[in-house]
This record gives C-alpha cells, sequence and structure tokens, in this order.
C-alpha cells in the first residue's frame, strides 16, 4: 500500500514538472526580441556562449547545462537541442535548459512507470524494457522539436514572398535598408510575426553595432531556410556593389511566389496519395457493409422461408 502511495505520488510530481516546464518553454516573452539582441551582440558571442557557459556552473536553470555536460556525449547533445530550439523559434533565456529538464523528467517518468508495471517480474526481464524507454525517452521529445522546426521553417517560407515584395516596395520610396526592415517588419508584425520578429532581430542588431554581413549570416543560421540564405546573400551583394536591390527584391519576389505555387500544387497532388490508406481501411468497409448487409439479410430470409424452418 505504502509502495503504491509513494509511486503515485511521484508520478504526480513529475507530471507536474513536465506541464509547468512545457508552459515555461513555450510561453511567449513581453519582448523577445531585447533578449535575444542580448545574446546575439557579436558573432564571437554566440558562437563561444554555449561553450562558455557549459564550462563552468552557472546560476539557476544553466547549472542543468553543465550536469548534462559531464556526461558522454552529454556536450554534443545540448549543443544540438540548443541548435534546434533555435531553429524552431523558441529562443527564450533557459528554453535549452528547459528543454533538457523536460526530456530527463520524461525519460524518468517513462523508466519509474516501466518499473512499476514490471515489479512483479524478474530483474532479467527488466533490461529490454529500460533499454526501449530510454530511447523513447530521449527520442520523443526530439522527434517533437523537429516537427517544430518544420513547422517554424514552413512559416517562414509562406511569409516570405509578400514580405519580400513589401520590402522591395518600401526601398522604392527612398528608406534605407535598415529602415526599410523595420517599416516591413512593423506592418508584417500580426500577419506573419515570425518573419517580421526574424527582420526586427536584425535591425537591432546592426543598430547595436554588428555588422550587416554578420546579422544576416546569422539569420541564415538561425532560420536553416536555404529561400532566406538567397535573399541574405543578395542584400549583401547588393550593398557591396552598389546595385539597385529594389529592382532584385521584386524579381525575387516573383520567383518565390512561384515557389509556393509550386509547393502548393505538389501538396495537392499528393493528396489523392495520402487519402488513398483512410479510404481502404476506413471507408470502404462501411460501404461493403451498407451496400452487401441488407441484400445478404434478404436472402437469408428467403432461404429461411423457403426451407420451411
Amino acid at each position: 500500500m505504502l509502495t503504491n502511495l509513494f509511486f503515485f505520488l511521484i508520478a504526480g510530481a513529475t507530471l507536474s514538472l513536465l506541464l509547468w516546464s512545457g508552459i515555461e518553454l513555450f510561453r511567449s516573452q513581453e519582448d523577445p526580441l531585447d533578449a535575444r539582441l542580448e545574446e546575439l551582440q557579436s558573432h564571437a558571442m554566440v558562437a563561444s556562449k554555449g561553450a562558455v557557459r557549459r564550462k563552468n556552473t552557472g546560476r539557476g536553470l544553466d547549472r542543468v547545462l553543465f550536469l548534462a555536460a559531464l556526461f558522454p556525449g552529454g556536450d554534443d547533445w545540448v549543443h544540438g537541442s540548443e541548435k534546434l530550439l533555435n531553429r524552431a523559434g523558441i529562443r527564450r533565456k533557459n528554453a535549452t535548459s528547459i528543454y533538457v529538464i523536460v526530456t530527463i523528467l520524461f525519460t524518468l517518468s517513462l523508466v519509474g512507470g516501466l518499473l512499476y508495471l514490471q515489479r512483479n517480474n524478474p530483474a532479467s526481464s527488466l533490461l529490454g524494457g529500460l533499454v526501449a524507454a530510454l530511447l523513447l525517452g530521449f527520442l520523443l521529445p526530439k522527434i517533437v522539436l523537429e516537427r517544430l522546426v518544420k513547422r517554424y521553417r514552413r512559416k517562414l517560407q509562406e511569409a516570405l514572398p509578400d514580405t519580400v515584395d513589401l520590402l522591395g516596395i518600401t526601398l522604392g520610396t527612398g528608406l534605407a535598408l535598415d529602415q526599410a526592415m523595420m517599416r516591413v517588419s512593423e506592418e508584417m508584425e500580426y500577419i506573419y510575426p515570425h518573419l517580421a520578429a526574424e527582420f526586427a532581430t536584425v535591425v537591432m542588431q546592426v543598430r547595436a553595432g554588428q555588422e550587416r554581413t554578420v546579422a544576416f549570416q546569422q539569420l541564415v543560421r538561425r532560420t536553416g531556410v536555404e529561400d532566406i540564405k538567397s535573399l541574405a546573400a543578395m542584400i549583401v551583394q547588393s550593398e557591396k556593389f552598389g546595385t539597385s536591390l529594389a529592382q532584385a527584391l521584386k524579381v525575387y519576389a516573383d520567383a518565390l511566389r512561384m515557389r509556393r505555387r509550386l509547393r502548393a500544387e505538389a501538396a495537392v497532388g499528393k493528396a489523392g496519395i495520402k487519402m488513398l490508406f483512410p479510404i481502404v481501411v476506413f471507408i470502404l468497409p462501411v460501404l461493403f457493409v451498407i451496400t452487401l448487409v441488407p441484400g445478404m439479410l434478404n436472402v437469408l430470409q428467403d432461404l429461411k422461408t423457403l426451407t420451411g424452418r
């Protein structure tokens, strides 16, 4: 009795911590750009911040990263998780620490549930289950995070044609590049908030004294979108050689719009194949039952009448 009570108390505490960590991880900040600017003031600081933070114990939740980096392969896992979180648009100050805590708690909850369910079995039979629980505990959060990365990239790609078109129009009015990007960010804040936040981050970095080339390189590294990489290269080359950026952006916006149309047509073409499995499994059996069962019942009734039973 005491063992069951203790297990349920531990399970309840673990679920509460998981819920709190998830809320803290995905809760939006009041001003995320200022916090991001503090972390990305220079390229050297961005490149070395994670390594420096994991070399010492730090304070608060950063201590979790130091402890995780002590295990073999832990430093690479933390670095990869931090990179995925950045590409998913989750850039809170302690996002990596919270993600590590969520992963560890989820793994421990799976292991604890397995031990509780297999408490009457011999210890030799628990090895396979423990390996499976550990693998699931570390792989499932990463799979969820990779899906968030894909969704974030898809949102940026969908927003890029209209945003680039508006940026070209704004540059045509005579505004400088930084002013035009900030203006576009303000106009697109409620329509495409993710790309607007990325543009505003680049402008704030440049205003803080960072080179524009480095700021755009960090934008490409954060997002990992090929279209944004091409846009950054175009802006840097145009500024370097003094060519007209407004006309180039207009042509590039048309190309991006064509790519978006092609992606939509490809998605429509795949829809028929994706619907094949649910149609065969769920719809066709129902149609067979509706069309054949009444006839079979009538045949059985006639046979019963003919046999006199």
